[in-house]
């Protein structure tokens, strides 16, 4: 394709496991992709590295705006890295900050839009975030969630699930693929041939079969409990938990569920997420 590839998703909805399978398949290595070589296969677009590309040395002494306006070069920066298509993970919404795209344009060649049942994502956003349940359910439907800015990345801004869910479905619909979290688990054939699919690839039946073994939640679990993982959170005793769908029939109260359902009905039920309750 040429121009950087998103891999973009609300936070905790499978975006790791995306580019777990996606490096296996491509790199085709003798052995599973560790975790922890993820991020030189797929960048994220808040490292501040690019950021600091594009300013030609610190950040230090710029503004939040000053740094947002940085943020085409960054990225043009990261497309140029290499000769095809880059995969750059975001979580960022498809909206703007100081008039500012996240998403700039004109480097872009297309998007994988991962989605998970928001009554799953904020189980995990709890673990992550070492919230309490409710804190939880406030930050996912919170129009204006966000994280900060830390040593290494810069502030994220992702909205309510359903805001982010709506901002990337005004994607150009040609140029972007659409995945749920949990079809990578009930029928990851089908789901990741139909990735590999959208992005030109023709992998044979082995090689996907292979790529989605290496990718497994189990390898990577086994892979953070034996060496750790760079990405995880300082607040969470571990980031790959459960991997599971449909935890949250289990884990949240009758109230918690009425909570969300009542902020996020309209996509919920777009996306089939209503059909258990």
């Amino acid at each position: 394709m040429g121009g950087i590839i998103w891999l973009a998703s609300y936070p905790k909805s499978g975006n790791t496991w995306m580019r777990a399978f996606l490096q296996n398949l491509i790199r085709k290595d003798a052995k599973s992709t560790h975790i922890n070589e993820l991020a030189q296969f797929a960048y994220g677009d808040s490292q501040k590295f690019w950021y600091e590309q594009a300013a030609g040395g610190p950040l230090d002494g710029l503004s939040s705006e000053q740094i947002m306006e940085l943020t085409r070069k960054a990225q043009e920066i990261m497309a140029k890295s290499r000769p095809q298509s880059v995969f750059v993970k975001t979580h960022n919404w498809l909206g703007k900050a100081w008039e500012t795209p996240f998403i700039t344009a004109e480097v872009t060649a297309g998007a994988i839009h991962i989605i998970r049942n928001p009554l799953d994502v904020v189980i995990s956003l709890k673990h992550h975030y070492d919230f309490s349940m409710n804190e939880a359910i406030e930050f996912m439907n919170n129009p204006e969630a966000n994280t900060l800015e830390d040593e290494y990345k810069l502030s994220q801004v992702y909205g309510s699930w359903s805001a982010h869910t709506n901002s990337w479905q005004k994607f150009n619909p040609t140029y972007i693929h659409r995945v749920r979290y949990e079809d990578m688990l009930a029928k990851p054939a089908i789901t990741f041939a139909a990735v590999a699919k959208f992005l030109g690839l023709k992998p044979s039946k082995k090689a996907l079969t292979t790529a989605i073994k290496r990718s497994s939640f189990k390898v990577l679990q086994n892979q953070e409990k034996a060496d750790g993982f760079l990405e995880a959170s300082n607040k969470a005793e571990r980031f790959f938990r459960t991997g599971k769908a449909g935890m949250w029939k289990d884990v949240l109260t009758a109230d918690q569920v009425r909570q969300i359902v009542d902020v996020h009905h309209d996509k919920m039920q777009e996306f089939g997420y209503l059909k258990d309750l």
